[in-house]
């Protein structure tokens, strides 16, 4: 699909543009990945041999490493050969990073000679990350769009210069819901122009919604076409596709992880984190990326005191649910189709919290839920509108070159290549509604008011008095609750519809209170494990 992709890419836009620097810039990036799939797909011969790869966590691939059952070049090769078979089904992957092998080569090399930090953790590792997070390499970031393709940023996200501190191996992008489900209130989950043809599939069955907008980064680790994977959330966008994917996905506190070098939605509610196929190989990565960057000072300086000392990695606690206090709101939060399996399900579910020692509290309610929900009564939508606007001005002028340079620009060239970005189709309503805004004026101060006052009197609220470690509730509804606070959530698989599509649980807290929930999220996946691979069914 790489291949097919880039070359649909290169005749639509010679059909359009009149630009030939516009025209040369799309064909020479198309070279480079025809020459990397031709090459990848012709000639990788991997088999897993005496190792199966596939299903493999984190844990699993380094035990293998250490007993030379696997390298990391063999690794590589063998996630190369699984993008270049599924990938024209599925489209999780936009780009496959053309230095992936030399950096396994490197990784393999480091660990032969025993360099430090070269047998555990990420080391030799393959991440995607969306293709809203900056690399510094050969690779494009351009949230789905051909607005930034070509674009030169200055430097790694954070993130990313975190991974390859961690030894990680960036094996490429993930498709997106294009710019992060911000651009257009009509275009489907997974839907990107760069993305190829329709949308991205979820895994499980093939014509249902993958969610968005990190439906890639899902896509991508439930189908095994890569270890692990980054996503970002502003409202729901890692939550949701690993509930509807069958993955794990963690939704850091906001500030905990960088957002330097990340396309922005609203620094207030934007926060990267991991999506993966268990909860253990989740904190892996979320001990590799949080912390201090001087880049995004302010709020990872403010996070840092939430970050435990000896990481994340020690709350993967099997008796993680013993003595835990959970809330159930079930107003707005079970709500099911007729004839679901699923209220079944969750029953169940619950009744195994507490076999396995929670304390759950039930029929709990969050005041003013329905203004919550409506993005346009909280003011979520009317701030989010401004602030996307400066934050995205802001990230365009720091880049090193760039087509477009402000959100106006973009607008344009979305005009330009209307047939490209399928504007009649899907429109850009949102990003005309943000343009029109002027800054953070008497409207949005009074939007944030609100929002800080529905988390007072709500989810805050709800917490304390009932003495809390987590609300858990089905699906992602709980997202947007999440979200205006800058709250942490994990998302677990919990159980299937009738139709073979996923569905998740998640369990959300209070900033900082990644170490418990992490301990919750593991005790229920220890006792459940609900996760199965991928059938791709119609």
């Amino acid at each position: 699909m790489l291949l097919r992709t880039m070359e649909l890419e290169h005749h639509s836009i010679q059909l359009k543009s009149n630009s030939n620097s516009f025209q040369m810039r799309i064909h020479s990036f198309s070279l480079i990945l025809v020459a990397l799939l031709l090459c990848g797909c012709n000639a990788i011969t991997l088999s897993a041999n005496a190792y199966s790869i596939r299903e493999a966590t984190v844990h699993d691939l380094q035990t293998a490493f250490r007993q030379n059952q696997l390298n990391s070049r063999q690794l590589v090769e063998f996630y190369i050969r699984e993008i270049c078979r599924l990938n024209s089904l599925l489209k999780g992957v936009i780009e496959v990073n053309p230095d992936a092998l030399y950096q396994a080569d490197k990784a393999d090399h480091e660990r032969s000679a025993s360099a430090p930090g070269s047998l555990f953790g990420l080391h030799g590792i393959p991440i995607l990350l969306k293709d809203n997070i900056a690399t510094k390499d050969k690779l494009n970031t351009t949230a789905g769009s051909f607005a930034l393709l070509g674009s030169v940023v200055p430097r790694d996200a954070g993130v990313a210069a975190k991974l390859r501190k961690a030894g990680a191996i960036i094996l490429g992008k993930a498709s997106l819901s294009e710019w992060a489900n911000f651009r257009s209130l009509m275009a489907p989950n997974g839907w990107s122009a760069r993305g190829g043809l329709g949308k991205a599939s979820n895994p499980y069955v093939l014509s249902g919604d993958p969610c968005g907008s990190s439906s890639g980064s899902a896509i991508s680790v439930a189908a095994n076409m890569v270890a692990v994977s980054l996503g970002t959330e502003t409202d729901g966008s890692i939550l949701c596709p690993a509930s509807f994917n069958a993955a794990v996905g963690i939704k850091p506190t906001v500030g905990l992880t960088s957002r330097a070098g990340v396309i922005p939605i609203t620094p207030r509610q934007d926060t990267v984190g991991p999506i993966c196929r268990t909860v253990s190989d989740a904190v892996y990565v979320l001990d590799a990326i949080v912390g201090y960057d001087y880049n995004d000072a302010k709020a990872t300086g403010e996070a840092s005191k939430y970050i435990p000392c000896g990481g994340y990695a020690q709350f993967l606690k099997v008796d993680g649910l013993k003595g835990k206090r959970l809330g159930i709101v079930r107003d707005h939060f079970s709500q099911f189709p007729h004839g679901s399996v699923l209220p079944q399900a969750f029953e169940y579910h619950f009744q195994t919290l507490r076999e396995r020692g929670a304390v759950l509290v039930d029929h709990l309610e969050i005041a003013n839920i329905d203004v919550v929900f409506d993005s346009t009564l909280s003011g979520e939508y009317a701030a989010m509108l401004a602030e996307f606007k400066l934050s995205l001005n802001a990230y365009l002028k720091e880049l090193v070159a760039s087509p477009v340079r402000s959100l106006a620009d973009v607008i344009a060239f979305n005009q330009k290549f209307s047939d490209l970005e399928m504007i009649k189709e899907f429109r850009q309503d949102i990003f005309l509604a943000a343009e029109a805004t002027n800054g953070i004026g008497d409207a949005e101060k009074q939007a944030l008011l609100n929002l800080a006052r529905l988390n007072r009197d709500g989810f805050e609220k709800l917490m304390v008095e009932n003495k809390l470690d987590a609300l858990v509730t089905p699906g992602a509804n709980l997202a947007t609750v999440l979200a205006i606070g800058g709250f942490p959530g994990i998302s677990v698989p919990a159980a299937y519809e009738s139709n073979g599509l996923p569905f998740g649980i998640c369990f959300g807290g209070l900033k900082g209170s990644e170490p418990k929930l992490i301990e919750i999220a593991y005790g229920f996946e220890q006792a459940t494990k609900i996760r199965k691979p991928p059938k791709f069914l119609p």
